[in-house]
């Protein structure tokens, strides 16, 4: 989808290779976006995890809107799917990457944008976190790092089954009554330590 022309203050766009359904996949790269509207304001992106990544196979939603100012100003971006990354915020979605902020150029295109998350997704920035837990798990234990975004992968974005381990410590937690999302949240965020987990599952 490419920006043609503002004309009344309503946004023109061209768009190459949607079919009726308004659909543009790109395949090779595994990227795609969807109408919300027909006025081109809201759109919904998916992207697929990037091979060789915890994000491998899984799918993830993306929120986007076009503000009146495009192609000036960056489109607002979000993940609707939950994801584990230093980046982009496990609560929110919000994303750190700065072609959304101050590097954005009228030239670029929505494509470019989601390109440029998946290549976030390859290739974390832990130093200019979204997300400080994660961030500090990333750089302090890379390893549960790697099997937490593996799971939350599983979890939410539909990617092969992860960690037994950290399954059975959410299976152990749910079976005492708390929520599983909740439950996923407080693990990742005390190094999958049951007893410090549910002492903040109790607290909240």
């Amino acid at each position: 989808i490419a920006y043609v022309s503002q004309q009344d203050g309503i946004h023109s766009f061209k768009v190459c290779g949607i079919k009726s359904r308004k659909k543009h996949l790109t395949s090779k790269n595994q990227i795609k976006v969807d109408l919300v509207d027909e006025n081109f304001t809201e759109l919904k992106g998916e992207i697929a995890g990037p091979p060789d990544t915890p994000y491998e196979g899984g799918r993830y939603q993306l929120e986007i809107k076009i503000p009146e100012t495009y192609p000036f100003n960056p489109p607002k971006v979000r993940f609707i799917t939950k994801i584990w990354h230093p980046n982009i915020s496990s609560v929110t979605g919000a994303i750190c990457l700065d072609i959304l902020k101050d590097q954005w150029a009228a030239a670029m295109t929505l494509r470019t944008v989601l390109l440029s998350l998946q290549a976030l997704l390859a290739a974390a920035e832990p130093d200019d976190p979204q997300d400080a837990v994660v961030a500090n798990q990333y750089k302090q234990n890379p390893e549960m790092f790697k099997q937490t975004a593996k799971l939350w992968s599983h979890v939410y974005a539909g990617a092969p089954v992860s960690s037994p381990e950290y399954t059975r410590k959410i299976d152990k937690l749910c079976a005492m009554g708390f929520e599983k999302n909740a439950v996923i949240v407080a693990l990742s965020s005390k190094s999958w330590d049951v007893e410090t987990a549910t002492e903040l599952l109790l607290s909240n």
